[in-house]
C-alpha cells in the first residue's frame, strides 16, 4: 500500500468539495437521495472498494463497508454525507472521511481486526429533505415507523417512498431492521464539534458525554387569504401575525428555562405572494434542553402563546410533533475505554443530535469531537483545521485498534 497522506482527511474532503455546492445559500445542500447525496454515496462506495472493504446497502438505505466478514458484535464507525440547506463541509463528511483515513492508518501498520469491523454512512441524518432527522438510524432501530417515513414529503411534494424507489430500494422493505441492528456490538462516531467547547478547553479532540433532549414541531396557522391592497387591516385574519408571535415567544420561552434553546429556522406561507395575505403559514420549531421536562416545558409555553395569538387574529392552529428524542447519556464504560485508548481527552456534552444518539438506546455508543475554531455549524463558516482533522483520524484509529482487537 502507498504511504498514508499526512493530511488524509483533508485530501478526502477536497475530493468531494465540488459536490452539492449551493450558489444561492453558500455552503452545501446535499439531501437524502438527491443527486448530490447519491453522487457522494457512489464516491464512498468506490473509496471503500479501494481499501478492500465489502459494501452493502441495508433496506433503509444505510451503507455498510465491512473490513473482513460481516458478523455479530461488530465494531462500527461512521457518520453521514447529507447536509442541512446551505450547510458546512465538515458536519457528517468529516466522520466519514476520517473512518476511511483511519482504515488507511491501520492497514499501513498491518493491523487485522479481531472482530467484525464496519464503516457506516447513514441516510438522511439532517432531515434536510424530508424533515425528520436521523431518519436512517430511526428506521433501522424502529424509532420512526415505516408508514410514517414512507409518507413524508419533500418541499417538491415527492414522498420518501418515491425517493427510495428511485434510488433502487424497495419501499415495502423500509422499516425496523432487527437483523442489521443486531450486528452492531459498539458504535463510535467522529464528528466536527458544533460549538465552542473544545476552543475553550484548548483541545483538538474531545469525547461526548450526552446530547440534549430535542425535537421538531410543525405549527400550521390557518386564516383567510385575501388581497393585500383591498382588505382593510381590521377585516383581516392574517396567519402571519400569530406565526410572528410564535417566533418571538420561542426566544422568550427558551431564555426562561436554564440550558434551553428554541429556534425557528423555516417558515412557509401559502400561497407566498408579495401582494397576498397568506391563507396559511407553516412554522417549524426546533426545541432543546438538558432533559425531557425542560424541553417539554419550553414547547408548552411556546404553544400556549401561539394558541392565544391565533385566537386573537381569528386563525386556527394545529401543532404536530415531527420528531423527538429524550436526553442521551453515552455509555460510560465505552467512554472510559475510548479515553484510555487516547491517553487523555476532555469530556463534554453537545446540543446537536446524531445517529450515535439514536443508536444509544440499543447498543453502547461513543462520540469523538474534532475542534471547530469558528464555533459555527450548519453554516458555510463551519471549519476544522487540517492538523485537528488529522488528530481526529489518529484518535479514531487508536480507538478502533483497541476496540477491534478485543
Amino acid at each position: 500500500m502507498s504511504p498514508v497522506p499526512t493530511n488524509a482527511a483533508t485530501e478526502l474532503l477536497t475530493a468531494i468539495k465540488d459536490v452539492g455546492t449551493d450558489p444561492a445559500r453558500g455552503g452545501y445542500s446535499r439531501h437524502g437521495f438527491d443527486t448530490a447525496e447519491l453522487e457522494l454515496r457512489e464516491w464512498f462506495t468506490a473509496e471503500a472498494g479501494k481499501r478492500g472493504l465489502d459494501v452493502e446497502v441495508d433496506r433503509n438505505g444505510n451503507i455498510w463497508a465491512w473490513w473482513g466478514a460481516p458478523g455479530p458484535d461488530a465494531l462500527v464507525t461512521g457518520s453521514h454525507l447529507d447536509s442541512v440547506p446551505g450547510g458546512g463541509a465538515f458536519d457528517g463528511p468529516l466522520g466519514v472521511v476520517s473512518s476511511l483515513a483511519a482504515v488507511d492508518l491501520l492497514q499501513a501498520k498491518g493491523f487485522k481486526p479481531g472482530r467484525p469491523l464496519a464503516l457506516m454512512v447513514f441516510a438522511e441524518e439532517e432531515g434536510g429533505r424530508f424533515g425528520v432527522p436521523c431518519l436512517g438510524s430511526r428506521l433501522l432501530t424502529g424509532a420512526t415507523p415505516a408508514d410514517v417515513a414512507l409518507n413524508l414529503k419533500d418541499p417538491s411534494g415527492n414522498t420518501f417512498a418515491e425517493a427510495v424507489k428511485a434510488a433502487g430500494l424497495d419501499p415495502s422493505r423500509i422499516g425496523k431492521d432487527a437483523e442489521a441492528l443486531s450486528r452492531i456490538g459498539r458504535f463510535v462516531e467522529l464528528h466536527v464539534e458544533q460549538g465552542r467547547g473544545l476552543i475553550d478547553m484548548d483541545a483538538p479532540i474531545g469525547v461526548a458525554t450526552s446530547i440534549l433532549a430535542h425535537g421538531r414541531w410543525r405549527f400550521r396557522f390557518t386564516g383567510e387569504g385575501n388581497h393585500a391592497g383591498a382588505t382593510p387591516m381590521g377585516a383581516r385574519r392574517d396567519p402571519m401575525l400569530p406565526a410572528s408571535q410564535l417566533i418571538l415567544s420561542a426566544r422568550w420561552a427558551a431564555s426562561s428555562v436554564d440550558g434551553a434553546r428554541a429556534t425557528v429556522g423555516r417558515l412557509v406561507p401559502t400561497p407566498g405572494g408579495t401582494n397576498v395575505i397568506a391563507s396559511s403559514v407553516d412554522v417549524w420549531l426546533d426545541a432543546r434542553a438538558p432533559n425531557d421536562g425542560r424541553t417539554r416545558s419550553v414547547v408548552e409555553r411556546i404553544t400556549a402563546a401561539a394558541k392565544q395569538a391565533a385566537r386573537d387574529e381569528g386563525c386556527e392552529l394545529t401543532v404536530t410533533e415531527e420528531s423527538y428524542g429524550d436526553t442521551v447519556h453515552f455509555d460510560a464504560a465505552l467512554r472510559e475505554e475510548v479515553v484510555a485508548a487516547l491517553g487523555t481527552a476532555p469530556a463534554l456534552p453537545t446540543g446537536a443530535g446524531h445517529d450515535a444518539g439514536i443508536l444509544a438506546a440499543h447498543v453502547p455508543t461513543a462520540m469523538l469531537f474534532v475542534r471547530n475554531p469558528t464555533g459555527v455549524s450548519h453554516a458555510p463558516e463551519e471549519h476544522a483545521e487540517p492538523d485537528d482533522c488529522e488528530a481526529g483520524v489518529e484518535a479514531l484509529a487508536k480507538v478502533l485498534e483497541k476496540l477491534a482487537a478485543e
